[in-house]
């Protein structure tokens, strides 16, 4: 009963004082900071080439030309391989079949029958020796292509390039946040967040070759720049 009695107390006394205790207040002082961008870039030559090559036949019966336009591109896929294009790098890229419209008049009255079969095929190959460029291109134009369109230049791989990029702009973005940080007095402490970004552009030609094509005309390789840019907040002190 007693230490009842001591229990009850003591919960009265917390209940009575509690409130009347200064337990001071709690702040949330907002971090200064500062935020700064970070910028590396570098000029690559392109790594790799692909270009478009197509067949097509015109036939009565859709069998017909069907069968042409595999054979013409069996012996396309034949030829790039020769040339030393692998397996992987050859992707059909479409198939089209098409029968036309024939318009005949009758007793005066202008009427439509169906006409022939038009079948065609394409496909993308990429050409990882870009210095081959000009040879491809005469190698399909003489191949059995019925039309060519390349080469596109561009970039393969530059992962590698824009992590060394990404470490480079930090670098950059710290060297003008300590110029920030002097002018205001202060110094910098941690970072507080990183924000990526990233680019590549490059600027490559685009032919057109018939059957004919050929000439073993030069073709330019051209570069492109890679870019690396970071938003960094650091804390100021």
């Amino acid at each position: 009963m007693k230490k009842i009695v001591a229990v009850v107390v003591l919960v009265l006394f917390g209940v009575y004082l509690l409130p009347k205790m200064d337990w001071g207040k709690i702040r949330w002082q907002p971090t200064e900071s500062v935020t700064v961008s970070g910028e590396a870039k570098t000029v690559l030559k392109n790594q790799i080439s692909s270009f478009s090559a197509g067949v097509d036949a015109v036939a009565d019966k859709k069998d017909d030309a069907a069968k042409e336009v595999n054979s013409k591109m069996e012996a396309l896929i034949k030829a790039v391989k020769g040339f030393g294009i692998k397996a992987e790098d050859i992707k059909t890229q479409s198939l089209s079949y098409y029968q036309s419209e024939e318009s005949y008049w009758d007793n005066g009255v202008q009427k439509s029958r169906k006409g022939q079969w038009r079948v065609s095929s394409s496909v993308e190959i990429t050409l990882r020796e870009v210095d081959r460029a000009s040879a491809l291109a005469d190698l399909l134009a003489s191949s059995g292509a019925t039309n060519v369109y390349g080469p596109n230049f561009q970039f393969d791989d530059t992962s590698k390039i824009q992590r060394d990029l990404f470490d480079k702009a930090i670098i950059d973005a710290k060297e003008k946040a300590e110029i920030v940080a002097r002018a205001a007095g202060r110094k910098l402490g941690k970072v507080i967040s990183v924000t990526e970004g990233s680019g590549a552009g490059n600027i490559y030609p685009l032919y057109s070759r018939g059957v004919e094509g050929g000439g073993g005309a030069p073709m330019e390789v051209g570069s492109g720049t890679v870019s690396q840019t970071v938003t960094v907040v650091f804390e100021l002190k």
